[in-house]
């Protein structure tokens, strides 16, 4: 009997919090593979984020791009604006990082737009994205609003008590001013 798709998503994240990156991009490239066959677009929308994320942590840059942005473009056709918010800020990572800075600024101008409108957004979610934001404006010698930028991380990220996150905002608002 085959297993489930979201049976496999669960188990390619218990796998990657394991430190098994080969096991969970199988299992969710497994996923990927049942919801085409089923045309399971939610489930196939998460199952490509998720080998988005193994990919990312492998290094293989390009593959993640390119599941991460059919992620987007089926959560554009799903009422999950959270999981679009998520998947379009994970897209701007990745071209910030590509050194694509004008392809990657709506990017996280869209999340952080459905972030700050939706009642349910985590804190965590929120403040990654703003993270992103300001790295990006920083790279860009975009002082002042990399800065306010990093102010809201840092209060979001000691709200959830996330003290890597208000180290790194720290770190970074001193680099800011030394500039």
């Amino acid at each position: 009997m085959a297993t489930a798709p979201e049976v496999l998503i669960q188990r390619g994240y218990e796998a990657r919090r394991d430190h098994r990156p080969a096991d969970a991009k199988e299992l969710f490239c497994e996923a990927v593979a049942l919801c085409r066959e089923a045309d399971d677009r939610v489930r196939l929308a998460q199952a490509l984020t998720g080998v988005g994320q193994i990919e990312r942590d492998l290094n293989e840059v390009d593959g993640a791009r390119q599941h991460y942005e059919e992620a987007v473009a089926i959560y554009r056709t799903l009422d999950d604006p959270l999981g679009l918010a998520y998947t379009v800020r994970h897209v701007g990572d990745i071209l910030r990082g590509q050194g694509e800075r004008d392809v990657a600024e709506p990017c996280y101008a869209e999340a952080l737009g459905i972030y700050r409108k939706h009642e349910a957004t985590s804190l965590l979610d929120l403040a990654n994205a703003i993270r992103g934001y300001a790295l990006l404006k920083g790279d860009g010698g975009e002082t002042a609003g990399a800065a306010a930028l990093w102010r809201e991380a840092k209060e979001l990220y000691a709200a959830v008590d996330v003290q890597a996150g208000v180290v790194e905002s720290e770190r970074q608002l001193v680099s800011l001013t030394q500039r």
